[in-house]
């Protein structure tokens, strides 16, 4: 129990921040594009209370960091009105970029909370366990979902980029896979097919974070 309760110590902040600052960069971008719905609802806030979602913000994370090494969730999905965009399809893509741009930006953040703590460390202070321990846990759940959202599958970030790029008619096509996405997901997760996509590309971003941080 005493294990449980320093490993949540450790990943609840990463994790809270990780996923609600990932959709309020989703609303302040929007926001800058012309679309106020996320800021008028409050949503462009770093306040957690604003974005969570009980079974993914909560739940979900908390079964997976008890039983797997893999842990991703999600926050109430940020609401953005196309017709309040000058350029929909382009818009709507830099919208959903805006997300997995916070979570490599909140890894570089933790990575220098890791070499603090690690500073720390050397110099025998006692906060730099838990400061070090819980940067690479920031490093971790940022990456994770920053490559995760990359993915060009709906309701995913990078579906909305992947949109853009496509042709009307092809991107009409591609849409309707959008009701069917999550359960995509969940089937990739389960049969062990999504960390295979996910570890390259997170392993090579871990890399050179530890290489620009000199993180050991």
């Amino acid at each position: 129990m005493q294990d449980i309760i320093q490993q949540i110590c450790i990943w609840a902040l990463p994790i809270l921040f990780a996923i609600t600052l990932h959709e309020a960069a989703h609303g302040y971008v929007a926001h800058k594009l012309g679309d106020h719905t996320a800021y008028l609802l409050g949503r462009v806030s770093a306040n957690p209370l604003k974005h969570i979602d009980p079974l993914g913000t909560i739940l979900i994370p908390l079964i997976m960091m008890l039983t797997t090494n893999f842990i991703f969730g999600w926050a109430k999905p940020v609401p953005v009105d196309g017709r309040n965009l000058k350029h929909p399809r382009r818009d709507f893509a830099w919208v959903a970029m805006a997300g997995p741009t916070s979570n490599f930006l909140m890894a570089l953040f933790w990575a220098g909370v890791m070499k603090l703590g690690l500073y720390l460390i050397a110099h025998k202070v006692t906060l730099g366990t838990p400061m070090a321990l819980m940067g690479k846990a920031g490093i971790m759940i940022n990456l994770v979902l920053m490559v995760l959202n990359l993915i060009p599958l709906p309701p995913l970030d990078g579906s909305r980029v992947l949109s853009a790029l496509l042709p009307p008619k092809l991107d009409i096509l591609f849409n309707k896979i959008t009701p069917f996405g999550f359960i995509i997901l969940i089937l990739l997760a389960v049969m062990g097919v999504l960390s295979k996509i996910l570890l390259p590309p997170v392993q090579w971003l871990l890399s050179l974070i530890v290489m620009l941080f000199q993180l050991s």
